[in-house]
């Protein structure tokens, strides 16, 4: 029995180890672009995950920083040519309208990709609630007329923008927000969803339990994409089971503070994790339940009379035309045009003098509905 155990020993010392993994060069030029974008050590981590294509097709695929206890950062990226371009890249959406190894679907979606503009905004006809669009026509990512606990307010996904909150409970089940296309981040395939929405918007899903949708899946607003987990294939770090959504925009990760989820809108106070969510008049802080009331549409409103009472509908534009009806607090109402009325003073001090028109026929002062922008969503009147 020694001899054999010898003999067993001895096979293992000479038995030449497994051939490590060759390098794939195009990974390797991936990774090295990205570096330079970043102004990386040139050993710094990336893992590169080619999605679909080759160097001489051209290539779609990812490329993380894995974030060891913090959370990751991903991108997605084009090849072609010897040329290699990330989300958020001025050549991002032009690259991918000549890749042949892209549906047509990806082109248009990508295209639309283009990075924020710099300079200042033209003025504004109507003074802006905020600086920004904050419409995203998305739901929250669990089925209408569920309530979830909502565990983090806003909080990064990588970097200082707090683009991200904390979702747990109901079914479990996780859905896309809204209609996109599909892509997983991680090399390991598994945990980290991509969305990629129209009008340059898109959402992150982390810490995903069970299969994921297939690279480049075009999923409808609701499709199931994975379970609450806590994986962190990819690093970061999860004390229990939930998703964790984010919000991209232009290729980069933004600030979710002030946009709308399931006719919710997110809002960041003090520290990350800190913060609560309005639906009108209601607040809920972090640790409530915020019930899924689907997406807003990008010509719908919120009615937000910050207070709780009912809005008065008239017959025009202003104060001095006569009331017809009222709508609730909370309401959503569709808008069919806008005009200027009388001026009104609404939540946080925003006055405007925009009216809106709803498709009743009715007015309502726009500083009671929230649509996410201070102009009007349906042309004017």
């Amino acid at each position: 029995m020694r001899k054999i155990a010898l003999f067993a020993v001895l096979t293992l010392l000479v038995t030449p180890a497994a051939p490590a993994r060759a390098a794939d060069p195009l990974e390797d030029t991936v990774a090295t672009a990205l570096r330079a974008k970043l102004t990386l050590e040139s050993d710094r981590e990336i893992r590169v995950s080619v999605l679909r294509g080759t160097a001489a097709t051209g290539a779609l695929g990812s490329a993380v920083l894995p974030g060891g206890t913090g959370y990751p950062e991903g991108w997605l990226f084009l090849l072609r040519d010897g040329r290699t371009v990330f989300e958020g890249d001025p050549g991002f959406a032009d690259l991918a309208q000549g890749m042949t190894i892209l549906s047509a679907v990806e082109r248009r979606v990508f295209g639309q990709a283009r990075p924020t503009p710099t300079g200042a905004a033209p003025p504004a006809r109507f003074p802006a609630k905020s600086g920004s669009d904050y419409r995203t026509a998305l739901r929250l990512p669990y089925a209408v007329g569920q309530s979830w606990s909502y565990t983090g307010g806003p909080h990064p996904m990588s970097g200082s923008a707090r683009s991200s909150i904390d979702l747990a409970g109901g079914d479990g089940r996780v859905l896309a927000a809204g209609g996109g296309l599909a892509y997983r981040m991680c090399d390991s395939q598994r945990g980290w969803l991509r969305v990629v929405h129209d009008r340059g918007l898109a959402t992150d899903y982390y810490h995903l339990a069970g299969d994921l949708p297939a690279n480049g899946a075009q999923l409808a607003e609701g499709d199931y994409v994975g379970d609450i987990g806590m994986d962190v294939s990819c690093g970061g770090s999860s004390s229990g089971a939930h998703v964790h959504f984010s919000l991209r925009r232009d290729g980069a990760y933004t600030p979710i503070d002030h946009y709308v989820f399931g006719k919710w809108v997110i809002r960041a106070q003090g520290s990350d994790y800190d913060g609560y969510a309005m639906h009108g008049s209601t607040r809920a802080n972090v640790g409530n339940r915020l019930n899924n009331y689907g997406a807003l549409a990008l010509n719908q409103g919120l009615v937000d009379t910050d207070g709780g009472t009912a809005l008065n509908r008239r017959a025009g534009p202003g104060t001095t035309q006569p009331v017809v009806g009222t709508v609730a607090d909370g309401e959503t109402v569709t808008i069919a045009c806008s005009a200027t009325g009388t001026e009104h003073a609404g939540r946080g001090g925003y006055r405007s003098t925009l009216w809106d028109k709803l498709t009743d026929g009715t007015w309502v002062s726009d500083v009671y509905v929230w649509t996410g922008t201070g102009e009007p969503v349906a042309g004017t009147c």
